[in-house]
């Protein structure tokens, strides 16, 4: 695959170069999408009435399936098998797939795998696979014909599609969505952000999946006529509402609840905004202009703080009043808290955020009190760091992929960085892999693996 931190040398970042050197960023963001809850979630919000209307997933004893961005709370917590902490130096392989180009992470539903792609003969076009999760045998495919152009990071789709109720949401980079039949692949309708929207394509392509809202499927034009943000009826297509003229966000946006009110919150380059999610309503708006455009990293709502991370201006966090129509900023770190691609995790009042200059680092969501940093041992120090976090059930293990393919199993707490075990799955890579019974599913820009996790044994009945 591509060789990103080769492309992206500190020299980049400054001057005009910058805008070539920083981003599929954007597929991050995406692939580079929904929203919320379990392990960063408020304690007061209703999970099972919510999780009915986003449409999280479960799969049974051995681990939840991977429905949508961020997993099936869409808040990088999954509900796994206790996992062994003696690892081999590669998980072993279960299959393996060729693949093309893109930075759209791993879906999985039931015993689907999804994976959007691009393909450049016989002519130009945008893939969506779909493997069985067991075999790897390629149940069935859909592609867009298309032109990329002078796209950045031109190797393929950013945004993960999203799942649920037995369709498949998918987003294109240059704006193509389709709705499709989970089981088959047949098109059950189709948009375009730009052409249908007058939306505006970021700079390196629309990142941002499909977020599930009861009957809707919401999306980021970025049309600067009152078309931002937009909600489709998931199984027509038909515009169900649209909102603001901000441009396109490579940030999926959330949804949390507040004040009886199920928020959208989106974090654009010039705002941090909320919404009534059923309506569209601006109900309150934080200005946050962002360099380049890069609002990334999924915001994170916990324990009452609304946290957005940054690079360029650093990070904030945001409390809104009792009727839930006025923000406020509790606090600012534009120094030490700056997070670029990789989303924050947060739990018992504590966050987790890769930053660009001092690697892993564990602060006060309360406050931004910083309490350590990993030294950069999560993934060597480079000018685009990343790595995906994930929580395994409510514990203080989680799960970490870094750039280099590497899978880490460690303990994050206020006391600090533990790991546990390391192992090689895949190649370079800044794409999200998907958790799965008890299967981590990983892409490149070559291959898709299936690699068994390591579950510990059972521990033995006492008589």
């Amino acid at each position: 695959m591509i060789q990103q931190a080769s492309l992206l040398p500190v020299a980049l970042f400054r001057g005009a170069l910058f805008q070539r050197a920083l981003l599929p960023v954007a597929l991050l963001s995406v692939g580079l999408l929904p929203a919320l809850f379990t392990g960063c979630q408020d304690a007061s919000v209703p999970v099972p009435i919510l999780a009915a209307e986003i449409g999280a997933a479960n799969t049974g004893s051995t681990g939840d399936d991977w429905p949508r961005w961020r997993g099936p709370h869409g808040d990088g917590t999954w509900n796994g098998p206790k996992l062994s902490e003696k690892w081999p130096a590669e998980l072993p392989l279960r299959w393996h797939k060729p693949i093309g180009g893109g930075y759209a992470g791993v879906i999985v539903a039931g015993n689907r795998v999804l994976v959007p792609d691009r393909q450049t003969l016989p002519f130009e076009n945008e893939r969506i696979v779909c493997y069985d999760a067991r075999t790897g045998d390629v149940r069935w495919t859909h592609s867009d014909k298309l032109t990329y152009g002078h796209l950045d990071y031109g190797n393929g789709p950013r945004a993960a599609v999203t799942v649920f109720d037995g369709l498949v949401y998918t987003l294109g980079a240059t704006g193509v969505m389709n709705c499709l039949d989970l089981t088959s692949g047949a098109v059950r309708w189709s948009a375009n952000l730009v052409s249908d929207f007058e939306g505006r394509m970021p700079t390196w392509g629309y990142a941002a999946s499909p977020v599930i809202f009861r009957d809707t499927v919401i999306v980021h034009p970025g049309s600067a006529k009152g078309a931002s943000v937009v909600a489709l009826n998931r199984r027509t297509g038909k515009k169900v509402w649209a909102s603001l003229s901000d441009e396109a966000t490579y940030a999926t946006p959330i949804l949390i609840e507040h004040a009886g009110r199920v928020q959208l919150v989106c974090w654009t380059p010039s705002h941090i905004r909320g919404l009534d999610a059923a309506t569209g309503e601006p109900l309150w708006e934080i200005p946050y202009e962002v360099t380049y455009g890069v609002s990334i990293a999924t915001p994170v709502y916990h324990a009452g703080i609304l946290f957005v991370s940054g690079y360029w201006a650093g990070a904030k966090a945001l409390r809104l009043d009792d009727a839930g129509r006025t923000a406020t900023l509790a606090w600012e770190d534009e120094r030490t808290l700056r997070g670029l691609m990789s989303q924050p995790l947060c739990r018992d009042g504590y966050g987790y955020l890769l930053d660009k200059n001092f690697g892993l680092t564990c602060f006060e969501l309360s406050t931004g009190n910083k309490l350590w940093t990993d030294d950069h041992r999560v993934t060597p120090r480079d000018s685009n760091p990343q790595a995906t976090l994930v929580w395994i059930g409510d514990s203080d293990r989680a799960l970490l992929l870094n750039a280099a393919g590497e899978l880490i199993l460690a303990r994050l707490n206020p006391k600090g960085y533990t790991e546990i075990a390391r192992s090689k799955v895949i190649g370079d890579t800044w794409a999200h892999p998907a958790y799965a019974g008890r299967f981590v599913f990983a892409r490149d820009d070559r291959e898709l693996v299936c690699r068994e996790l390591p579950v510990a044994a059972p521990a033995p009945e006492q008589k």
